[in-house]
């Protein structure tokens, strides 16, 4: 007996699987949209062309607003905002290729999630966490050196693991940072962060550089500027094992610490120190200046919280 076999797409299922293919082909190559946010983006419009699928919607050129309304229901105000997003850009870019005639996007108006403040360590907790991390051996120093970058540079993480050597110029104490949407940017290195630098590539790399199998060449290992112990090029995953073990060993709690969380302290502390804020989104690499605006809030909140804690009138007292 012959294994049953589940239902081809429909025709109209596969000409709108094409028309997101062709949108998300355009966003990264012609618009350079990040990759993640291109991973969201196809995430988010497989769910409308499902919902587009069981409304009976039988082209593109069919869809309607109340479609674009209805298909994010159900989803948390973040995802919605996101999906929402999507949803316009492709109904934008279908009109402009002249699949539709009119924006079905028109009108339509995504909800705005309350924005939480970014979560951030006090100065105190930061020099605990790099106290705590004895530049001693191959592992010791380079897990102190990929803290103070971390911390000295504001990177994000992608950006630290996925450092090349080439990027690295230690006479001008500078990294140059491929960031989202591919830009580029110039960031200084302080005077710790450099030393951990310099003791890693001298007598930490090379020890984990001289472990990879002979005859067998390690993807990126050979450029990357941290390595781990098997020689191979460091991932996210292995440095957010590293990072929280590191805390509790520096008495914090593991939960309040990610590499997220040292950019977010970057930025917070260089804006309590006086830095100006167009510097500050210069060197997180941020596009717009109002996604740097919101470590200004965090520099409030916590200013509040050591009034209330410290000033003889305050809710600590």
């Amino acid at each position: 007996m012959a294994e049953s076999r589940g239902a081809a797409p429909s025709a109209s299922a596969v000409e709108l699987a094409a028309a997101i293919d062709r949108f998300l082909a355009f966003v990264v190559v012609e618009r350079g949209l990040a990759r993640n946010t291109a991973e969201a983006y196809a995430r988010d419009l497989a769910r409308l062309a499902a919902h587009l699928e069981a409304s009976g919607v039988s082209a593109p050129e069919a869809i309607a607003p109340a479609h674009l309304r209805s298909f994010a229901e159900g989803l948390a105000p973040a995802s919605r905002a996101r999906a929402l997003v999507a949803a316009r850009r492709f109904g934008r870019h279908l009109l402009a290729r002249g699949v539709l005639t009119r924006d079905p996007s028109e009108g339509l108006l995504a909800p705005r999630p309350g924005r939480r403040l970014p979560r951030v360590l006090h100065a105190s907790e930061t020099a605990a966490l790099l106290a705590g991390t004895p530049a001693e051996g191959p592992l010791g120093l380079r897990d102190r050196a990929m803290l103070e970058m971390l911390y000295a540079a504001g990177l994000r993480v992608s950006e630290l693991v996925g450092l090349p050597l080439a990027a690295v110029d230690r006479r001008a104490g500078m990294v140059r940072v491929a960031g989202k949407g591919g830009r580029t940017r110039i960031v200084p290195l302080g005077e710790p962060a450099l030393a951990a630098l310099e003791a890693w590539l001298a007598a930490g790399r090379p020890a984990f550089a001289g472990r990879r199998p002979s005859g067998r060449r390690t993807r990126g290992a050979s450029e990357a500027v941290f390595l781990s112990q098997r020689g191979a090029a460091m991932t996210r995953q292995n440095f957010f094992v590293r990072l929280r073990g590191l805390a509790r060993q520096a008495g914090i709690p593991s939960e309040r610490v990610s590499p997220h969380v040292l950019r977010h302290s970057f930025a917070t502390d260089l804006l309590e120190g006086g830095a100006d804020l167009r510097a500050v989104q210069a060197m997180l690499g941020h596009a717009d200046l109002a996604t740097t605006q919101i470590y200004t809030h965090v520099s409030r909140e916590r200013l509040r919280d050591t009034v209330e804690r410290r000033h003889p009138r305050g809710a600590g007292r």
